[in-house]
């Protein structure tokens, strides 16, 4: 999409999406839509099945938001957030899908910067990201 006024291209925020599950990566993606809030970018998704994917993606630096399913196998996404967390700096914020929303818990331990239970709804996984986004937009403002 370009803005046609000066040719250059709209920015957007890349989201990366992980679960093994196509429809839980379905779901999250039909759930936000390509623009959450009219205060934000539109949102390009990259999907992701596997955590050699993300790990890669993750170290392009080119993501806005990661969302990661802690249900995934074999490789949950509490345990992917953690290591993204531990091994990145200036990470950028991570959403965790609990199984259940008692499982919060344990997302602590993730360095979770959010987290949304299953099964997910449209309107807390959207203000879940709509701030994360406009915490990311204001730091990365802020460097």
């Amino acid at each position: 999409m370009s803005d046609s006024s000066t040719g250059a291209a709209a920015p957007r925020l890349r989201v990366l999406v992980y679960s093994d599950d196509s429809d839980t990566r379905a779901n999250v993606m039909l759930a936000l839509g390509t623009r959450p809030h009219p205060d934000l970018p539109a949102l390009e998704f990259l999907e992701c099945a596997t955590e050699p994917v993300v790990i890669q993606q993750m170290d392009t630096r080119t993501v806005d938001l990661a969302i990661l399913d802690g249900e995934a196998v074999p490789t949950g996404g509490m345990g992917i957030a953690r290591q993204l967390k531990d091994e990145i700096a200036f990470c950028p914020p991570v959403l965790v899908l609990t199984g259940r929303a008692e499982d919060a818990w344990l997302a602590t331990w993730s360095n979770a910067d959010a987290v949304v239970p299953h099964p997910i709804d449209a309107i807390s996984l959207a203000d879940a990201v709509i701030a994360l986004l406009r915490t990311r937009s204001a730091q990365s403002a802020a460097r």
